[in-house]
């Protein structure tokens, strides 16, 4: 690889960076929060190319020979995160890896007041944390709406999850919700639920990891489209 080819792989994978900056395909690797520094490396590898085609041009000129050693081979695999972001645009995290890995369901550092009345919107995330260490005492006797994908655990429990990040999809974790009540007759891993319900004071251990998995008693449940942010973040604002 000469230098000319490196400034060609690094203006494209700067630019392959602020398209999905300026995109929503950034959100299917990192948290929402981190998309000025996507924008900012893709610009510095812009500008680092456009440096190096530069400084190739001014030693042409000034006949400058060229370096006695090669640039190592090695360098050739900065075109396969060009290739990942150009050529492919992976799924979010869904069930194959949710039902493979413990919930990650933490104890929440306070529970923000609720409306007083009409049914309460929460984050599934806001939901399991009431539900296991708030014992229901905020959800008692309130209709309750959560949105997530389904995933069926090994024995056909149905689960409701939302993949909580701290910074990158590569760290993603799910916390799950299982389902009981008027549950659809047919339920499609990794279709989007909004589930309308009540508490209930039941709760499960996850098989992977003995984490406690809260209930939910559906009264009823709408196909949605996906979120734009598919990741739960809330767990570390």
């Amino acid at each position: 690889m000469n230098r000319q080819s490196q400034a060609a792989v690094l203006f494209l994978l700067g630019a392959a960076l602020l398209h999905a900056g300026t995109t929503d395909l950034y959100l299917r690797y990192v948290k929402s929060g981190l998309r000025p520094l996507v924008l900012a490396a893709g610009a510095v590898l812009i500008v680092t190319a456009l440096a190096t085609v530069w400084y190739e041009r001014r030693r042409a000129k000034e006949d400058v020979p060229p370096e006695s050693h090669p640039e190592p081979r090695v360098s050739w695999l900065l075109v396969l995160p060009l290739l990942a972001l150009i050529l492919v645009a992976p799924p979010a995290l869904g069930s194959y890896s949710a039902t493979r890995t413990g919930t990650a369901l933490q104890e929440p550092l306070a529970y923000p007041p609720l409306p007083a009345t009409g049914p309460l919107s929460l984050s599934l995330v806001d939901y399991a944390g009431r539900a296991v260490y708030d014992h229901g005492r905020t959800l008692a006797g309130r209709e309750v709406r959560v949105t997530g994908f389904v995933a069926l655990d090994h024995d056909g429990t149905p689960y409701l999850i939302r993949m909580a990040l701290n910074c990158c999809a590569a760290d993603a974790q799910p916390v799950k919700v299982a389902l009981t009540g008027s549950i659809p007759p047919v339920l499609q891993p990794d279709t989007w639920l909004t589930v309308t319900g009540t508490y209930t004071p039941r709760r499960v251990e996850d098989p992977v990891n003995g984490g406690p998995i809260p209930f939910l008693k559906v009264t009823a449940a709408e196909p949605v489209k996906a979120p734009r942010d598919p990741y739960d973040e809330s767990w570390n604002n």
